[in-house]
Parts: C-alpha cells; sequence; structure tokens
C-alpha cells in the first residue's frame, strides 16, 4: 500500500494541536514532539514546526503552523453540535 503523506502530515499537525502549551499569539506555541520522525522532518521542512532534531521533548509551532494545526484539528475530530448535546 502507498501512503499518502500530505495527509499524514496533515494528521500529525493536527494532534500536535491538541498537546501544545505555551501559547503566545503571533509567535505560536510549543508542543510534544513524539510522532514519527520523518513527519516531524516533513513539518519542518514545511515552515510548521521548529527543527524536531536535538535534545528537547518539544518543538515550537510557527504562528502559521499553530493556526494550521487548530484548522486541521476542528476539522478532523470536531463534532457538530446538536440540540441540547453541549
Amino acid at each position: 500500500m502507498e501512503y499518502d503523506y500530505d495527509k499524514i502530515d496533515e494528521c500529525t499537525l493536527a494532534l500536535l494541536y491538541l498537546v501544545t502549551y505555551d501559547r503566545e499569539e503571533n509567535l505560536g506555541a510549543r508542543a510534544w514532539k513524539s510522532f514519527d520522525w520523518e513527519t516531524m522532518n516533513r513539518l519542518h521542512e514545511k515552515g510548521f514546526i521548529s527543527d524536531p532534531k536535538g535534545r528537547a521533548k518539544s518543538v515550537v509551532l510557527s504562528e502559521e503552523g499553530f493556526k494550521k494545526a487548530e484548522e486541521l484539528f476542528h476539522r478532523f475530530f470536531g463534532r457538530e453540535a446538536s440540540g441540547g448535546e453541549s
């Protein structure tokens, strides 16, 4: 089976949104980096995260990366509220 690496990258970026912290408006946020190294390298090459290589257990999401991660997270994992449900 061949993989669609763009879809893998989008889902990984969406999941990075789930594990973000230290959000600073217009500067991005930090996220834990426990994902596939090849995927993390592609996200770095696309400008969404800082270089994942190194001793730190987290990466910095650029402002663009944070906003894209938030958008993808809601698209892939959000649920529409209906009626009396919260």
